[in-house]
């Protein structure tokens, strides 16, 4: 079946938020009627071709992921939690594009025969959704029952074997994974778990093709991203970019700042990377660019530290809050981060010598890779990428100064001392 485009198609962006509402009167008048229904083979053929790779932080090819769910009495899960505390991207697409989402997941359920579908969201997305399901089902629209799981608000609860554990009845917590849950997710079923964002793009190359998908972006990863812009900017703030946009252009176009005032920019949340104000000349968003500097786009976040900021201080605030949001079910989790956080804050906010450094390097090895989900990696990572970029740093709390008092003319080791009770969100 070939697509139907039943309405011009979408200038080139906005794109996931061009809708003028949220109501499935706005939707249609933007995006059409009924959707285009596809089989397995047809679905997985145009989003292949439209080179879709996944928008909740891994970036694995999409059409790979469907085409691995095989076998009998398929399960589908709308994957709308957003722990991640610099990340407003899902629930701005939830609340004002919820239709877009919804196309998508019944594209997705109908194409593999679903025998049950879900929609994972934290509480303040609920509403908008259950809005938009009793207008699709007045207009009967969907042939799938779309049951509604509740995502707590935590760091780890949008791993995808917490999100299959939370909707089988029990914590949200990641587990062991033995068989990946394409073969065997909720309830032993086959799995799909796409993010809301991945979804919602499904639902406009359903609509209107790979071709025009692929008119905008990065042709090694296509298509428009939606990017939580927080920190040093004018105003926090979901925008959609061409993937590819140079980050100077994202800092200064979408969050109002002057490049040159920047220190460092965290990429990719609290288990992203940080990138010194040098590295960010020629870096473009997405993932062929960031790849050589140690970075990656991940869900989207784009945090900007400010030339008056220290980017140690920062770096053990969230290793503090990691800590703190561990499912406690390793070795690494339990022992490993609450190590970290301590390191990371004697750095930050105490000492600063050799031993220091040798010891806080030698954890993150005992850390990273030995976990029994990712979030110990995760957090690995970053303070991997805290060591690198903020060396300079590192020299100067030797002295017990810091770079940012050359601006402040404070010292941020005059701040308290007490690792529990320092963590201030950022």
């Amino acid at each position: 079946m070939t697509t139907a485009q039943r309405t011009p198609e979408p200038q080139a962006l906005p794109r996931l938020l061009a809708a003028q509402g949220p109501g499935l009167a706005e939707h249609q008048r933007r995006f059409g009627g009924a959707m285009p229904r596809f089989g397995r083979r047809d679905l997985i053929g145009l989003v292949e071709k439209a080179g879709l790779t996944g928008r909740g932080g891994g970036g694995f090819p999409t059409a790979r992921k469907i085409a691995a769910v095989t076998g009998h009495k398929p399960v589908v899960v709308a994957n709308g939690a957003e722990g991640e505390p610099l990340s407003s991207k899902d629930a701005v697409l939830l609340t004002r594009a919820p239709h877009l989402v919804l196309d998508g997941l019944g594209a997705v359920a109908h194409a593999l025969g679903a025998d049950k579908v879900y929609l994972y969201l934290p509480s303040h997305a609920v509403a908008a959704v259950r809005h938009a399901l009793a207008e699709r089902r007045t207009a009967r629209l969907d042939r799938h029952a779309v049951t509604i799981v509740d995502a707590p608000d935590t760091f780890v609860a949008g791993e995808e074997s917490a999100v299959v554990r939370r909707i089988e009845g029990g914590p949200a917590l990641p587990r062991d994974r033995r068989v990946i849950t394409a073969v065997a997710g909720v309830r032993g079923r086959p799995t799909l778990v796409n993010n809301v964002e991945t979804l919602a793009h499904i639902g406009l190359i359903a609509r209107f093709g790979p071709g025009w998908f692929r008119s905008v972006g990065d042709p090694a990863e296509p298509g428009t991203m939606l990017v939580t812009l927080s920190g040093a900017v004018t105003s926090r703030r979901v925008v959609e970019v061409p993937t590819g946009e140079p980050l100077t252009s994202v800092i200064s176009r979408g969050g109002g700042t002057d490049p040159h005032t920047v220190r460092a920019v965290l990429l990719g949340g609290y288990h992203g990377g940080w990138l010194p104000a040098r590295a960010l000349d020629g870096a473009h968003l997405s993932r062929t660019s960031l790849a050589p500097l140690g970075a990656s786009p991940g869900a989207g976040i784009v945090h900007v530290l400010g030339r008056t900021e220290c980017g140690l201080a920062h770096t053990a605030n969230i290793v503090g809050y990691l800590e703190s949001q561990g499912a406690r079910q390793c070795g690494p989790c339990r022992n490993g981060l609450p190590r970290l956080a301590r390191l990371c804050h004697d750095l930050a906010y105490g000492r600063a010598d050799d031993s220091l450094i040798a010891e806080l390097r030698r954890t993150v090895g005992l850390v990273d890779g030995r976990g029994s989900c990712r979030h110990p990696d995760g957090t690995a990572r970053l303070v991997r990428s805290a060591l690198d970029a903020f060396a300079a740093d590192i020299e100067h709390h030797r002295l017990r100064r810091c770079d940012a008092t050359l601006e402040t003319g404070s010292d941020p080791h005059d701040r308290p001392r007490d690792r529990r009770t320092n963590w201030v969100p950022i």
